[in-house]
């Protein structure tokens, strides 16, 4: 029996925050000069090397999907942002090995200098072939790697760029009013920012007994869990509403979100808000659940 081959892939990940014209030269190109049947482009959760980003990772995706979405041969997947949480490439490799033959991984010139510092980078060296996308002014040092070839690009662009300067011209139209909004100063809010801004619009609202958890360092899904009680069916239809009104121009987005009479839930992808009635809320103490994790990640430090 004659074993089905698996599709070649080329995988090109980043924080696309925000995507921009250099990083669709990037993949025309790739898609034109790889041997490949397919492009994945992949945006983090986080990147490992950042604390923050500008845009949540839903805003991202929807980003990517709209700039590289019609390309032939490009596939935008989210992987990375499903795990909820910054993700090695390695991990991510590891993964799509199980479907596709993983044969490039494209990086920009300027990963170059960090490479090394890559999780698990010796296996990455031997399993894959990196493709460098040269940036005007990178010097190319390559002689740590044992396969590797060339995506000429010399397109003078970068996302920090675009943050530092917000100047737009080489972002497409269809996404450039979203980047402008977040560039009027809500994109540096920390996460107890937003999660002072949930409370604070809760409480607007009038709901009840508002509590916050802190799971930064437990092993969970979110960063943060916010928790507040309504009076009724109707009221917690009326907060979830409000919550929706007033955080999607702050650029929250909404990865999934569910709502009954007894309890809606939010998923903001680093933040959870579960709104219940108190009957509700008494009988799944969801609380004590989170304050056991809580305890447990303490312990562990």
């Amino acid at each position: 029996m004659v074993k089905e081959r698996k599709p070649t892939v080329a995988i090109f990940g980043g924080s696309f925050d925000p995507p921009h014209m250099g990083h669709q030269a990037i993949v025309e190109e790739a898609v034109h000069s790889l041997d490949i049947d397919k492009l994945l482009v992949i945006p983090a959760y986080l990147n490992p090397f950042k604390d923050s980003s500008l845009a949540p990772a839903g805003l991202r995706l929807k980003w990517c999907h709209t700039l590289f979405g019609d390309i032939e041969k490009v596939e935008v997947d989210d992987y990375e942002i499903a795990q909820g949480k910054s993700t090695k490439t390695s991990q991510t490799v590891k993964h799509f090995k199980q479907q596709y033959d993983v044969k490039y991984l494209i990086i920009g010139a300027d990963n170059l200098s960090t490479l090394t510092k890559w999780h698990e980078f010796e296996w990455l060296n031997e399993e894959i072939i990196w493709v460098i996308a040269t940036r005007q002014g990178s010097h190319l040092k390559t002689q740590m790697l044992k396969k590797w070839q060339i995506l000429k690009i010399d397109t003078p662009i970068s996302s920090s760029h675009i943050r530092n300067t917000g100047q737009l011209k080489n972002v497409d139209k269809k996404i450039a009013s979203s980047v402008e909004k977040l560039l009027q100063g809500q994109q540096f809010m920390t996460i107890e920012e937003r999660i002072d801004n949930i409370v604070k619009l809760l409480d607007e609202k009038k709901a009840e007994e508002i509590e916050v958890f802190n799971l930064e360092n437990a092993d969970y899904i979110a960063k943060r869990v916010v928790i507040a009680n309504s009076l009724n069916g109707k009221h917690t239809q009326a907060l979830f509403d409000y919550l929706k009104i007033e955080l999607k121009p702050k650029g929250e987005t909404f990865l999934s979100s569910d709502i009954s009479d007894e309890w809606a839930v939010i998923d903001l992808g680093d933040i959870l808000i579960h709104i219940m009635i108190p009957e509700y809320r008494q009988r799944y103490s969801l609380e004590t659940f989170l304050n056991e994790l809580t305890t447990a990640a303490k312990k562990k430090q």
